[in-house]
């Protein structure tokens, strides 16, 4: 009986798309587009952004200066594949050592 529960315990969490890591490539900044493991590709609603990935501008002495440049086409990606597998959030921008 306690193979069976274990079992079926396995079975429901797989099928649940549990979280997973994944690569993605930017292929278009405006509307933003990733394709992820040369698989698919993600846009829109799809996609989670937190601030680190997002073009942040300041204004300094009438001069716009650029802190942080949002993704371009070409930016290598960390994506986290939320449960269910609907949402992915942009972890980070990939850099080459």
């Amino acid at each position: 009986m306690l193979d069976i529960i274990k079992k079926a315990s396995l079975g429901a969490v797989s099928n649940t798309n549990p979280v997973a890591f994944s690569y993605g490539q930017v292929t278009e900044a405006e509307p933003l587009q990733i394709q992820v493991d040369q698989r698919f590709v993600l846009s829109g609603a799809a996609l989670v952004l937190p601030e680190a990935v997002t073009e942040c501008r300041i204004e300094l002495d009438g001069r716009q200066l650029l802190i942080r440049r949002g993704l371009e086409p070409g930016d290598r990606v960390l994506l986290l594949r939320m449960q269910g597998g609907q949402s992915y959030v942009v972890l980070d921008r990939l850099v080459d050592l």
